[in-house]
């Protein structure tokens, strides 16, 4: 079930490629499998997905060791600064900076560990309270400090758009996480691109997709319904 999931996801983002005029290799698909056992994504690399995002460190963690093919990790999920240390050197990007504080404890741990860390910058357009994430009038200030920082390199911007059974109710707010990017990218901020634009999970992702989305994170569209444990 898995693969035929991965295969319907896959026209999907091909159609709503096509419909906005822009190339399928533009968009990384990231397989969200938080929850998911590690069989799971051995069948979901079996279709040639390298990129899979988790929510939470230590099952970040666990999985690193114990699949040992190389593989692009992405930490979706808020990010604690006393968790900072354990993931720095094991992801290959970060989608959920949403303060200095938080920026600067990224920067620390990796210049003991003697990496670099790219990073999104984590914007809750929609201004919903029960998400992470800064305002949109918070962003280009916030990218400035942190722009500062050697060892972490800002690449975009991420959102989590509100859960909604119409996807069209939300092309407004990647549209404005778009504008955002063209807005920063204008003003040429030295260690700071926007090539990024993380946007877009199971329910919207062809939305945001046509709205600019360089990567979408499919979880539910590829698993199927999560597994929640006490």
């Amino acid at each position: 079930m898995i693969k035929e999931n991965v295969a319907d996801v896959e026209a999907k983002i091909q159609a709503a490629c096509d419909r906005s005029g822009r190339k399928r290799e533009d968009v990384t698909l990231i397989a969200v499998s938080k929850t998911k056992p590690v069989s799971d994504i051995y069948e979901v690399m079996e279709t040639g997905i390298k990129d899979y995002g988790e929510n939470k460190v230590q099952e970040l963690c666990d999985k690193i060791e114990t699949i040992h093919e190389p593989l692009n990790w992405h930490m979706i999920g808020h990010l604690q600064r006393n968790k900072v240390k354990y993931i720095v050197d094991k992801v290959s990007m970060i989608h959920s900076v949403d303060s200095l504080r938080l920026a600067e404890q990224i920067n620390l741990e990796a210049a003991k560990k003697n990496v670099e860390v790219d990073i999104l910058i984590e914007v809750n357009v929609a201004e919903e309270d029960s998400k992470f994430g800064l305002s949109t009038e918070e962003v280009i200030d916030m990218v400035q400090s942190i722009a500062k920082l050697p060892n972490v390199h800002i690449k975009g911007l991420m959102t989590v758009a509100p859960f909604t059974d119409d996807p069209e109710e939300n092309r407004p707010y990647f549209r404005n996480l778009k504008q955002l990017a063209v807005d920063i990218a204008h003003k040429n901020i030295d260690n700071v691109t926007m090539n990024v634009l993380s946007m877009g999970m199971t329910g919207d992702y062809e939305v945001a997709i046509e709205e600019g989305a360089t990567m979408v994170r499919v979880g539910t569209g590829i698993f199927g319904e999560r597994i929640y444990t006490k």
